[in-house]
């Protein structure tokens, strides 16, 4: 029904970026005959076709049609320092020009450095290093299971922790009875998602219910404190609380999967600013300084089940890229960097944060449209750099759940998640389901070119809208 509504408006947007940007739609017309769909990561694979990008400097992305495109997107959130920041393109720069980089297979005293920063900034005693979240969430759960000798795996619907058995289920919201217990790829076993449990975020009481039905039995909790596509929102003190409260009670391992959220509002971990130890944290994007790394990182009995002669050894070796020379290097930079400019990055980047989600509220409401931002401040993060956009049904309703914002009963999630995306690309503003983060890379001069291109966005979407009941 909803994609109906907008059918004739996305007929034109399609139209109109085809004429937008000719040589990105020759270039993905050519990419089609070797590439299913024409790319290698589906999200990045936007209808009816991807921006083809030449050039990338701090906040800006530059494409094949000439276009200069404000980029809120930064590396599925990784490039908090803006895209190729030169304290990390240099030092990679020294090292390929010494002949130092690409000698994968090898161990480096970089290695053991890098190792020593994440360990500081987070509390953890080990740390072991791969290349992509998805196998760090993956591999969590594997020493998980291997520790306690159980089964079952407890996660918050919405929540996203990449693409591997464990957690392909319970991502995207199917409204009426479903809700978020849909296995979401072909191909998965049966008996891996009938293990998973999905409970709510940010419900303490429906927590306790799961843990009394399911805690005897259960490997672990892996949950987002600050959670990414379930809609762009942090976690309570007292849900954290409950989690680790409940997993001690029940001899289970708490995860905090915080590829998204560690060193996003501070040098280190999130659960650090709640003053919550997980048993394991799962980290990637932002400590790859823009290469790619991963990381399982916490307890030294758990993680030491990685170790040769384990008497339950887990194969957690990573891969040959794991720890790749070049990408320790960057991660060595990028994380010694944050950390040693705490105190000027995070306070700014929240600002910057606080200011754009207030544009967006601000300038889609002149325009006579309900928006509402999630991804802000909650009393525990003095500040975030994060926002997602949602259009509410009923005028001022904010989300406060997954299953809230997810449901377009309540929220208009055709428009957030297909139309809006789409008609700033053509104001060349780049943002993924409505939602992105600032970078340091950004600047007070990038707010008036926002608000103007959301205004423009506004008035063109505007006519195509049914009138929102009031609050």
């Amino acid at each position: 029904m909803a994609d109906k509504a907008y059918e004739k408006l996305l007929g034109e947007l399609f139209d109109e970026y085809s004429r937008f940007a000719p040589k990105s739609k020759e270039l993905q017309q050519r990419a089609e005959k070797r590439m299913v769909n024409g790319g290698n990561h589906t999200l990045r694979l936007i209808e009816p076709f991807p921006p083809r990008i030449v050039a990338a400097h701090g906040g800006w992305i530059d494409d094949e049609d000439g276009h200069h495109i404000l980029d809120f997107w930064q590396g599925h959130l990784a490039n908090i320092l803006g895209h190729n920041p030169p304290v990390v393109t240099q030092a990679l720069a020294r090292a390929f020009e010494e002949g130092w980089g690409l000698q994968t297979g090898f161990t480096d005293q970089v290695q053991i450095e890098a190792a020593e920063i994440l360990c500081r900034q987070t509390g953890a005693d080990r740390v072991r290093f791969t290349s992509s979240g998805t196998l760090g969430t993956m591999y969590s759960i594997m020493l998980s299971r291997a520790y306690t000798g159980r089964r079952m795996v407890m996660k918050v619907g919405g929540g996203w922790h990449g693409a591997q058995p464990w957690a392909l289920k319970g991502i995207h919201f199917v409204p009426q009875d479903l809700g978020f217990q849909k296995v979401e790829s072909a191909g998965v076993p049966v008996g891996v998602t009938d293990q998973v449990i999905v409970s709510g975020f940010n419900q303490p009481e429906r927590l306790e219910d799961h843990f009394r039905e399911y805690g005897d039995q259960m490997a672990c909790f892996i949950v987002e404190p600050f959670i990414g596509v379930g809609g762009n929102m942090a976690a309570s003190r007292e849900y954290l609380q409950t989690a680790r409260d409940l997993t001690e009670r029940y001899g289970v391992v708490l995860i905090f999967d915080e590829v998204i959220a560690g060193f996003r509002f501070r040098a280190g971990n999130l659960g650090g600013l709640y003053g919550i130890q997980p048993d394991l944290t799962t980290l990637g994007k932002i400590i790859g300084g823009g290469m790619p790394v991963a990381a399982v990182a916490g307890r030294a009995d758990i993680m030491n089940l990685v170790a040769r002669g384990a008497s339950r050894q887990v194969g957690f070796s990573g891969g040959t890229y794991s720890a790749h020379p070049a990408s320790m290097l960057a991660a060595r930079t990028g994380m010694n960097y944050l950390a040693e400019h705490e105190h000027e990055i995070y306070p700014r980047l929240g600002e910057l944060g606080e200011r754009a989600r207030r544009l967006f509220e601000e300038t889609f409401q002149q325009e006579g449209i309900s928006a509402v931002c999630t991804g802000g401040a909650n009393g525990i993060l003095p500040g975030s750099s994060m926002f997602m956009i949602h259009f509410p049904h009923r005028e001022g309703m904010r989300p406060r759940t997954p299953e809230e914002c997810c449901n377009p009963a309540l929220f208009d999630v055709t428009l957030s998640q297909k139309v809006v995306d789409l008609a700033f690309l053509l104001e060349n503003v780049f943002m993924l389901h409505c939602h992105g983060a600032m970078s340091t890379a950004n600047t007070e001069d990038d707010l008036p070119f926002l608000e103007q291109a959301c205004r423009r966005v506004a008035r063109r979407i505007k006519p195509h809208l049914t009138p929102r009941q009031p609050s």
